[in-house]
């Protein structure tokens, strides 16, 4: 899978669910926004800090594309959008992400 530049591909499912896992692309800005810094971190305890392989999300498919769409909602998302190079600021500095 081919990622554009300021985009991140993660999987996102339970393998016990149907459909089980799932490949999206979302904005490298989504890492800043609360939603997901709860995602990362429970992603974090299930799956430890290096993990080959893009980014796993450890929920359903539905919960991902529930918070998703709250994200893009948001009235006032766009300060999500500020500070890429400072992205080590709000998530680990072990956490390494690989793309497809």
């Amino acid at each position: 899978m081919k990622v554009k530049k300021g985009w991140l591909a993660i999987q996102v499912g339970l393998e016990e669910e149907d459909g089980g896992i799932q490949k999206f692309v979302i904005p490298i800005s989504y890492l800043y926004h609360p939603l997901l810094q709860k995602l990362l971190d429970k992603a974090r305890d299930v799956y430890g800090y290096h993990v080959d392989g893009p980014l796993k999300l450890p929920c359903s498919v539905d919960y991902f594309l529930h918070i998703r769409w709250r994200i893009e909602k948001e009235p006032n998302r766009s300060h999500h959008h500020h500070h890429h190079k400072n992205i080590h600021k709000h998530l680990p500095s072990t956490l390494s992400f690989h793309s497809c």
